[in-house]
């Protein structure tokens, strides 16, 4: 069984800290041969949300963590809040401040969950498998 993973350190107090952690992940799951570009796309995404839900409710520096397992893909993010994230009740109110986060991660997920991390939390994301059709994890 085949194993890679790769760490990245952001500070919270960054707004553009989802923008490189959507860059570097793309790059570092192409160079471990995820080639799918919907695929790809939709991992971004998954990372975008987690980083900017770090950025947001969180505290201290984001260690965004990505590891693959053969073809399982386990993408996370934790920050130094303890508090859990939960999804918001639909049709919150005439401010649209997001809060849409756990449902975009729950449409490209397989498995999500949060675990305690150092005083914090560090939320993960099993990801939906790439499209076999589409081409192959390189070994």
């Amino acid at each position: 069984m085949s194993q890679l993973s790769a760490r990245l350190d952001l500070p919270v107090n960054r707004p553009d800290a989802p923008r490189y952690a959507r860059r570097a992940a793309r790059m570092l799951l192409a160079g471990w041969g995820f080639q799918d570009p919907r695929w790809l796309d939709d991992a971004e995404l998954v990372v975008s949300e987690l980083v900017t839900n770090a950025v947001r409710h969180g505290g201290g520096l984001i260690e965004l963590r990505l590891e693959a397992h053969d073809e399982a893909i386990v993408v996370s993010a934790a920050d130094g809040s303890s508090v859990v994230p939960r999804r918001r009740a639909a049709g919150g109110g005439p401010r649209d401040d997001g809060g849409r986060g756990i449902a975009i991660i729950e449409e490209f997920a397989q498995d999500w969950g949060v675990e305690n991390h150092e005083g914090g939390k560090r939320v993960w994301v099993r990801l939906a498998a790439m499209p076999a059709q589409q081409g192959r994890r390189m070994t």
